[in-house]
């Protein structure tokens, strides 16, 4: 079988509908930190998730996945610095190299606007992201011991980065 090319582009405004839906059947206490969502639910968008923070990959026309790239804090002393907030594939398109296509499209977006570090933030039992991100690159930096209570256990939150220089 041939698998189509994953195309990577920034969201737009129109993408909302489909990026909440792909979120919402997404959901999975193995990433998760917020409780499975609940009617009504919140716009995808917001003056705090803008729809240009998006990168979004499509397979054969249709949107399978999306990566959050935003600085990590308002601080100028971090502006050097972009954060990995989120990173989602449809459970249709996993296996196919779509999240290692937004991944690295989100590390040159990231070089492209000047920033020399990228860091993310992963659960410490999403042993499959941990082993793509580590792939990738991405370090371990520190781990924060039972930092999160999910679903009545508490799990690391393991802190990740790697240069963006050369």
């Amino acid at each position: 079988m041939i698998v189509p090319e994953t195309q990577i582009r920034i969201a737009a405004p129109g993408d909302e509908d489909v990026l909440a839906a792909l979120d919402r059947a997404a959901w999975s206490p193995l990433h998760a930190v917020l409780p499975a969502p609940a009617e009504p639910y919140e716009p995808f968008f917001d003056a705090r998730h803008l729809p240009e923070d998006y990168l979004v990959a499509e397979v054969a026309g249709e949107v399978v996945g999306y990566i959050r790239l935003a600085l990590p804090t308002p601080l100028a002393a971090t502006a050097h610095v972009r954060q990995i907030q989120g990173l989602v594939v449809a459970e249709s398109a996993r296996g196919r190299g779509v999240a290692r296509a937004l991944l690295r499209a989100a590390v040159e977006r990231a070089r492209a606007e000047g920033a020399r570090r990228i860091t993310l933030r992963v659960l410490g039992h999403n042993a499959p992201a941990r082993a793509l991100y580590a792939s990738e690159g991405f370090a371990v930096e520190g781990v924060l011991p039972g930092e999160l209570l999910i679903d009545g256990e508490y799990v690391d939150d393991v802190l990740m980065g790697r240069s963006l220089l050369a």
